[in-house]
């Protein structure tokens, strides 16, 4: 009885280890991402832009309605404080969470130069275009390039952007360089890097452009940016502090209570995304 219940006992065990072998290989970021979008009908796709190559994942199923762009965040970009990453894929794709989440019919997400993209078809990734660079012109201008290539395949409507993270950095600065930007919405947002870094006691970022720069360009567009009450990452000063340096009656903060910086926003996201973005006396940005 004994020898049969050890037997038990390690056949246990070993179904153990190999399931756990199984989660670990169904934790590939690409194959966990793309099990994410397919549901959605969010479709893989690669397009150049500028310097870099992005993955992208596309649903534009009625071209006559405007088109919502979701930007991700940093992603995996340091291993521990003082070493960066070899690939800043993130594992857990919040940013691509947060467009499976919405019903729209026309959406786009951006991954980050970098992410989900193979190495070899970017030459050009390094560590520091996920460190000190992240916010970098040449990376700005390649994910406004691609918001324009998406842009033409709706061609004369208006685009709604959201950022998570980094990505509500980059969601401002491209929209401080259109003139077709219906709205604005960051997640956890990044929007002073330099108060950020301060905050955490790391090293500045001169290379990286920063969104609070140019809060007043945007001061004009709806927008609305979500903090969580419990997110010491990037707290909710930074956003407050970023529609006070807008100084205009389009921008405000939501304090959303029970939300860390990595939670999980996309449960909260079809409620927080039915909140329209309105300028104080009330009309939409047109």
């Amino acid at each position: 009885m004994k020898s049969a219940s050890r037997l038990t006992l390690v056949r246990c065990c070993l179904f153990a280890l190999a399931l756990a072998g199984a989660l670990a290989g169904c934790a590939d970021p690409n194959e966990h991402a793309n099990a994410m979008a397919q549901p959605a009908g969010l479709r893989r796709e690669q397009i150049d832009a500028g310097r870099f190559v992005l993955t992208t994942f596309v649903r534009i199923s009625h071209p006559e309605l405007p088109l919502t762009v979701y930007i991700e965040g940093d992603g995996l970009a340091w291993r521990s404080r003082y070493q960066a990453s070899d690939d800043p894929t993130p594992h857990q794709a919040l940013g691509l969470a947060l467009a499976v989440a919405d019903p729209a019919p026309n959406v786009v997400y951006l991954a980050r130069p970098c992410q989900f993209t193979p190495m070899a078809t970017n030459p050009i990734c390094s560590a520091t275009y996920w460190t000190d660079k992240r916010y970098a012109e040449e990376v700005v201008a390649a994910l406004n390039q691609a918001v324009s290539h998406y842009a033409a395949q709706v061609p004369a409507q208006r685009i709604q952007l959201v950022g998570y993270s980094g990505g509500g950095a980059l969601a401002v600065l491209i929209a401080a360089r259109r003139s077709d930007v219906a709205s604005l919405r960051t997640v956890a947002g990044n929007l002073d890097h330099a108060a950020v870094n301060r905050l955490h006691k790391v090293s500045a970022m001169p290379a990286s452009l920063n969104a609070i720069d140019v809060a007043r360009q945007v001061a004009a567009i709806p927008q609305i940016h979500f903090s969580g009450a419990d997110d010491t990452v990037v707290p909710p000063a930074i956003a407050q502090n970023f529609v006070a340096a807008a100084a205009g009656a389009c921008a405000q903060t939501r304090i959303v209570p029970g939300m860390s910086h990595d939670s999980h926003w996309e449960r909260r996201w079809p409620d927080l995304l039915a909140i329209a973005p309105r300028c104080s006396s009330g009309k939409i940005h047109e």
